[in-house]
């Protein structure tokens, strides 16, 4: 990967200031937000502005991910969220810790491919696969969506140490991690 690329997460806001906020995923990550004139807000299903982001809030945010600082181009304050901590429980997610290895699992289908192949996507389509992956493996920050060969998103996610990647189909369905 050569630089920042459109990605994403979920959690729960800490703090917030004229030009963003800072929030915790549900395995404790802190992810600064930076917001511009042209981020799109919404709470629930409806329009929303930049007041609608408050400490406690449970948000979802899309957008340009360079290590735990995403540039947003939209932000969904989920009512009543959990900032993914149930599903994150639910799916296993393990949070990060210096020194201790991966999993070496997986769960569900896992397209048939090799780490590094396929093409980067951005725009609505990583916006999708990146949403279809935090609403079922939260917790971590993805930082990148890659189109393989058959057509399915390996949704890549950083800042855990399982799962490393969520794989979605071309319909936006989480079809498995590992």
């Amino acid at each position: 990967m050569s630089g920042p690329a459109a990605g994403g997460a979920t959690g729960i806001v800490e703090t917030t200031s004229t030009s963003g906020f800072i929030f915790a995923t549900a395995t404790g990550v802190e992810v600064t937000v930076t917001e511009a004139s042209s981020t799109k807000y919404t709470r629930g299903t409806h329009r929303a502005s930049a007041r609608a982001v408050k400490k406690g809030a449970s948000v979802l945010v899309l957008g340009t991910v360079d290590s735990a600082t995403i540039a947003a181009t939209r932000v969904t304050v989920q009512p009543r969220g959990d900032g993914g901590a149930a599903a994150a429980e639910a799916a296993g997610v393990i949070p990060f810790q210096q020194g201790t290895p991966s999993q070496a699992k997986s769960v569900g289908q896992i397209p048939d491919y090799a780490e590094g192949e396929g093409t980067i996507v951005s725009g609505t389509t990583a916006d999708k696969a990146t949403k279809a992956a935090q609403a079922v493996v939260p917790g971590g920050i993805n930082d990148r969506v890659v189109q393989l060969s058959g057509g399915e998103y390996e949704v890549h996610n950083i800042s855990v140490n399982w799962p490393h990647h969520v794989f979605v189909s071309n319909d936006f369905k989480v079809l498995g991690y590992e």
